[in-house]
């Protein structure tokens, strides 16, 4: 089975549904969510399963199960119906965060199903850009010459996306009122819905007040401390939030490299927002979304099975930083920050490279026409020239 997991309202209903017409199958979604649905499944438990006979020229169809998680004991569900068809169909099953986070619970489905993470749309995306083959140089070097060979955008386009972020319905409506009622409409039916149905907080007003802080700690290490003392609450209570705003997809931390483990779940982490428009510091949201990015880039890679990929940042004790670290198979593989206009490189920066292996730098700025290269393996690239040609 394929789980597709991700934010609400990213597109996974959308997305399965497409693949469903391109195979034949449009008519093999089942929206559990539906009274005729379960109504058919109280009569008969297997009732999907004699679409097979009506389709005998497809071999294997796929099913798409949609919200099955709302049903009682609906990983029993899926195992029976994985146990009893996998020789038959294929299944895809969709849902909100619920699905994400009670398929770590209860009933084990180990070994029937992959999972694959939906992120908000890319920049690749937004161009109407192919699928490209995943397959990755082993030379992060020839991977940044792979990139700046591909096809150069548009240049002010990606202002679009910065502004309404990649949630399908706020970025295709473009406009300041739509994309503020849906924020809000959002965040609304977020914690109601998912948060305080999942999880057993009742303080939901502190968890709409720590939403709102969150936006002006993007782009530096998250302090609980400081958290706590701004709220006034416990410290067990801010960790047990920040927790569910990941597991429910609001938010996702990037943690410190280290080639200690136990040192890097100590420090500090450094918080972002799946919604970036959210962000009214222009360079704090730039960050915000070069992170989405580089995250779903290393996401799209290790769900695929091309490799081992992590998105991490790189501090010293002396607290020089680089914003973004991508570890390939355990080892450093790729240093990059983000920056609004083109500077010159820091020497911090080439230091870093310089300790984790003698790896690419790589300054992405947000500003058009940029490309430098200095020492051979320090770049200053546009990110709409870079970004645009990562494998999605």
């Amino acid at each position: 089975m394929r789980f597709i997991v991700g934010p609400r309202q990213v597109g996974k209903t959308f997305l399965a549904r497409e693949f469903l017409k391109s195979v034949r199958c449009d008519s093999l979604y089942f929206n559990w969510d539906t009274r005729p649905i379960r109504a058919a499944y109280r009569q008969d438990p297997h009732f999907f399963i004699k679409e097979i006979y009506n389709r005998p020229e497809i071999p294997r169809p796929w099913f798409c199960f949609d919200e099955i998680h709302k049903m009682p004991r609906w990983k029993n569900l899926l195992k029976d119906f994985f146990d009893s068809y996998e020789d038959r169909c294929r299944f895809i099953v969709t849902g909100s965060a619920k699905l994400d986070m009670m398929r770590y619970t209860g009933e084990s489905l180990l070994g029937r199903y992959f999972t694959f993470r939906l992120y908000p749309l890319r920049w690749t995306e937004c161009l109407g850009r192919p699928i490209q083959d995943k397959q990755i140089p082993q030379d992060s070097l020839q991977f940044i010459e792979q990139c700046l060979a591909g096809k150069e955008p548009a240049h002010g386009e990606l202002k679009q996306l910065l502004e309404c972020g990649g949630f399908p319905e706020p970025f295709l409506a473009g406009t300041k009122t739509f994309i503020r009622k849906w924020q809000h409409d959002y965040l609304d039916r977020f914690i109601k819905e998912d948060l305080r149905d999942l999880t057993r907080i009742l303080e939901v007003e502190n968890v709409f007040q720590l939403v709102e802080i969150l936006p002006s700690k993007v782009g530096n290490p998250l302090s609980l401390n400081a958290l706590r003392e701004d709220m006034e609450v416990s410290h067990t209570a801010i960790r047990n939030w920040l927790r569910a705003l990941t597991l429910t997809h609001l938010i996702f931390f990037l943690r410190p490299y280290s080639k200690r483990i136990a040192r890097t779940v100590k420090k500090e982490s450094k918080c972002y927002f799946m919604d970036w428009s959210r962000i009214r510091e222009p360079g704090a949201r730039f960050e915000n979304f070069v992170a989405a990015e580089l995250q779903a880039f290393c996401s799209s890679l290790s769900d695929s099975g091309y490799g081992d990929y992590h998105l991490h940042f790189f501090r010293t004790k002396e607290g020089n930083e680089s914003d973004f670290l991508i570890v390939r198979e355990g080892r450093p593989w790729l240093l990059l920050e983000a920056k609004l206009q083109e500077t010159q490189i820091a020497s911090h920066h080439r230091l870093h490279a310089s300790l984790l292996g003698d790896i690419p730098f790589v300054q992405l700025v947000q500003a058009s026409d940029a490309l430098r290269v200095e020492e051979k393996k320090h770049f200053v690239i546009s990110a709409d020239r870079f970004l645009a040609n990562l494998p999605s």
